[in-house]
């Protein structure tokens, strides 16, 4: 099992998720995150003062899969993430140990 946890941006949210959905993703944990990359943030200018925002809003994506599923599931996130500018974000993979389903006790992919 693998752990898929993607840093996107915000306005990319509903594209990936329905993307995911299509292709039979059924459940993802999402989370608002902020951070900055290689772009540093960006600099602003309101009321005639310029400042700089270095913590950018992103949305965090986490989905554990059978590790089948992972090309399909990243491959997926790119396309519909992907606009070719910097701050599209990135993809992180971990290994999965095990999983437990609380309410049942299932235990491994039966868990997923």
């Amino acid at each position: 099992m693998k752990k898929i946890e993607a840093i996107i941006r915000d306005q990319k949210l509903t594209a990936v998720k329905d993307a995911l959905k299509a292709i039979g993703v059924a459940g993802m944990t999402v989370s608002e995150v902020k951070g900055h990359g290689t772009q540093k943030g960006i600099t602003e200018v309101y009321r005639d003062k310029q400042y700089s925002v270095d913590l950018l809003p992103k949305i965090k994506i986490e989905i554990i899969t059978a590790d089948e599923n992972v090309d399909k599931i990243t491959k997926t996130i790119v396309d519909a993430a992907q606009t070719g500018s910097i701050g599209d974000g990135k993809i992180f993979i971990y290994d999965i140990k095990d999983v437990i389903r609380i309410r049942t006790g299932d235990t491994g992919e039966k868990a997923i």
